[in-house]
């Protein structure tokens, strides 16, 4: 009786293992994909991180006109009451008092709320969140412009 083994052929090593002496193949194996960082959820920045880069420009020129207005040209830095009735009866000025107003509250809210989203909440959450915060600030707001308003019509 013959021997099985022996009458195979011997088994060629695995292609892609080089033999002694020889570079393995290069196209052998499959490429390696790398993992590459995407963003989450949206291609470019939220609408939300505009708003905070806008505003936070905004405050920059609103918060030097109010600086100057109100502490480097008065006399001895600080208005009393009866100056500030006086310097909120140009129109002008209320327009510019009232937009750094809201321009510091939207931008205020905005940060808060980033920070509360970096905690990771749901997105149910994180609608109740932005829901809440904007009525804080519409609350801020209204608060203001009357608190203005009051200001104004005392003269």
């Amino acid at each position: 009786m013959s021997d099985v083994r022996s009458e195979r052929p011997p088994v060629d090593p695995a292609p892609s293992a080089p033999r002694d002496g020889e570079a393995p193949a290069l196209d052998s194996q499959p490429p390696v994909e790398l993992p590459t960082w995407q963003p989450s959820g949206t291609a470019g920045p939220s609408r939300s991180w505009v708003a905070q880069a806008l505003t936070g420009l905004g405050l920059l020129a609103l918060v030097t006109i109010h600086m100057i207005a109100n502490h480097f040209i008065v006399p001895e830095g600080l208005r009393d009451f009866a100056a500030v009735v006086d310097y909120l009866s140009h129109p002008v000025i209320v327009a510019i008092e009232v937009t750094f107003l809201v321009v510091v509250t939207w931008h205020g809210l905005l940060g808060v709320r980033a920070i509360l989203f970096d905690f990771g909440f749901s997105p149910t959450t994180e609608r109740r969140i932005s829901r809440a915060l904007a009525v804080l600030g519409v609350a801020t707001v209204a608060y203001g412009l009357w608190l203005t308003w009051v200001v104004v019509s005392y003269r």
